[in-house]
């Protein structure tokens, strides 16, 4: 294989990150690579977050991000709060700030290994979620799916964290419902002419929600980082819970919570976990991997140099 780059297999509670440096390159990974990696189980993924050079005075690294299907993705919290991890072992620094096409996000690791996202402020209006109606309130919009009589699923919160979502409100445990089958026909719905992240939030406490994501691009995904700011500030804005809540997200193996907080300044900040597991090296034009000796040193493997 040739012109190899580093990359690390991580996830940010469950949800499957490849990190990919292509730092001193002008080349992208190519959707054909990203099709390919996403069919190996070994380097199966929701999304992959490539490093490239900045391209704006102050910032650290412009982050180009991949959708398994090899689509675009322009917010990926889960993915950053990985890539902060692999600089952060690399580095030894704990602040970033990086570059997408959402815009400009400010992370930052804590001593207790969290990581907190600056995931920027939510959109409410309808033309630059993008919705295809025009709707005055967002909180809550007219679609749903089943019987017109009884819907299983109705009025949606909607906005956009950098790529639209849609809060289903539901009074059951979100790992009930058949999501793997309806989660397409919402995906797709003509409602969103760029598509649409679909999760089902179920109000747990004042403080607390418990989440389930089927991600725009991705499919049924084990976690999504921007779906649950989305599911956090709907909730607040909504009247649901305050603007501080723990989200268990109840597809993640890890069972680790996600804190979301929508400050004063209209920011929404995400602080989570995120685990390496390990590292190798990638074709990026077509997807071929080699696997690096399994590191016994987290920060070794954490690494994209």
């Amino acid at each position: 294989m040739a012109g190899l780059v580093e990359f690390a297999k991580m996830n940010g509670l469950g949800n499957k990150i490849l990190v990919v440096d292509m730092r001193g390159r002008p080349d992208k990974v190519t959707p054909e690579a990203a099709v390919a990696l996403n069919a190996d189980p070994q380097t199966q993924f929701d999304q992959i977050m490539a490093i490239h050079d900045p391209k704006a005075h102050g910032t650290d690294a412009w982050i180009d991000i991949l959708n398994s299907d090899g689509s675009k993705a322009q917010a990926c919290g889960n993915g950053t709060r990985c890539v902060v991890q692999a600089l952060a072992a690399e580095t030894g620094r704990k602040s970033f700030t990086f570059q997408t096409v959402a815009g400009v996000l400010n992370a930052k690791e804590h001593e207790d290994g969290t990581i907190s996202v600056d995931m920027g402020r939510p959109v409410f209006n309808w033309n630059r979620i993008p919705l295809s109606e025009e709707f005055f309130d967002t909180s809550r919009i007219e679609l749903q799916i089943g019987p017109i009589d009884a819907p299983l699923l109705h009025s949606p919160s909607v906005m956009s964290m950098g790529n639209p979502h849609a809060i289903f409100w539901v009074e059951r445990d979100p790992m009930t419902f058949d999501l793997e089958r309806f989660g397409p026909l919402l995906e797709n719905h003509p409602m969103f002419p760029e598509k649409a992240n679909i999760t089902l939030a179920q109000v747990t406490s004042g403080n607390s929600l418990r989440t389930r994501t089927w991600e725009r691009g991705a499919g049924l995904t084990l976690a999504c980082g921007s779906a649950a700011c989305a599911a956090a500030v709907s909730a607040a804005r909504t009247g649901r819970t305050g603007r501080t809540v723990t989200i268990d997200v109840a597809s993640s193996p890890t069972r680790q919570p996600l804190v979301i907080e929508w400050r004063e300044d209209d920011h929404v900040v995400m602080t989570g976990p995120a685990e390496w597991e390990w590292s190798g090296k990638v074709d990026p034009a077509t997807g071929a991997f080699s696997r690096d000796p399994e590191a016994t040193n987290h920060g070794q493997g954490a690494q994209a140099h």
